[in-house]
């Protein structure tokens, strides 16, 4: 039986630089910011996120000109961090953290997406520390997360939403429901990224039933399960396996996306949810069409009085 689905819940549908093939702040094989900016409206989404710290006009006032002019608003903006090397690693990562806090509360937006880092390098596969966390590695990783929720709350007025993500300390089921279950919910939320958490074995239509009041964010995307049965056998990178080809365009893949949104809007929350077209490197005329489709397709998931 399909929920009762609250007329006041509201979805915020939003896109990304990532799905214009940006991962880095300068890269030749990516479109120029602009060119981003203008595509992103032209397809038809009013949200954005920052994206990579540097590759956005830094400067508030310029960027606030930018987005106007096209209509547009930020939803976030991303950290990195890898909290679980303890304290030792805090004054590096607030240097990280705050000039992006500062750009992204003076943009108007109310949340900061943490991603943890990687336990292996993203394009080399190399192999950069265990993958599997010591319990004193949990601790520092939930202790320090939430100090950072602390900090960005009381400096910046933000609210941090922490990303689980292929290659990364966070990812399983397990290793998320252990993350939950360890941090303060007043401090941490989640950003459920229904491609990396399905990427990864999850389910997002469970984990928002079961963790509804840690759900702050999402970022829409799917896998294609072929391509990741061959990426999970072959113990393939993330860089090398979007290369592939892994995550793919909607509604081809997993998770289905209706179900996840209407688990979503039966929270009876206001929620952002942002397209995420894990595509580096690509064409440069590949992402506008996509985009295109994506928002037409998640348009036909709406429901009568709550559209996205």
């Amino acid at each position: 039986m399909t929920p009762s689905v609250p007329s006041s819940a509201r979805i915020r549908i939003g896109s990304a630089p990532d799905s214009w093939g940006v991962w880095f702040p300068d890269d030749p094989q990516q479109v120029p910011w602009q060119r981003f900016l203008d595509e992103v409206a032209e397809a038809g989404y009013a949200w954005i996120e920052l994206g990579p710290y540097g590759y956005l006009p830094t400067d508030p006032a310029r960027l606030a000109d930018e987005t106007r002019d096209r209509g547009l608003t930020v939803s976030a903006g991303t950290v990195f961090t890898g909290l679980h090397h303890g304290p030792d690693v805090w004054d590096r990562t607030w240097a990280h953290v705050a000039d992006i806090a500062a750009l992204t509360r003076a943009m108007g937006a109310e949340h900061l997406v943490v991603i943890p880092s990687f336990w292996r390098d993203d394009k080399t596969g190399e192999v950069l520390e265990d993958r599997t966390l010591t319990p004193a590695q949990w601790r520092d990783l939930t202790a320090q997360t939430e100090r950072l929720g602390r900090e960005v709350r009381e400096r910046f007025g933000l609210r941090i939403v922490v990303h689980p993500h292929a290659d990364t300390h966070i990812d399983t089921e397990e290793n998320v429901n252990r993350f939950l279950d360890a941090t303060d919910p007043d401090l941490v939320s989640l950003c459920l990224d229904t491609g990396h958490y399905a990427y990864c074995g999850g389910d997002s239509v469970k984990l928002i039933e079961t963790y509804g009041e840690r759900i702050g964010y999402l970022h829409l995307k799917q896998v294609d399960p072929e391509i990741l049965a061959a990426v999970v056998a072959d113990e393939v990178p993330f860089g090398p396996a979007v290369a592939r080809g892994v995550m793919c365009e909607p509604p081809g893949g997993v998770p289905a996306l209706e179900p996840v949104l209407d688990a979503a809007r039966a929270l009876d929350v206001d929620l952002f949810a942002i397209v995420e077209q894990d595509m580096y490197p690509c064409p440069p005329d590949k992402p506008l069409p996509v985009a295109r489709r994506t928002r037409e397709f998640l348009r036909s998931c709406g429901r009568p009085g709550s559209p996205l």
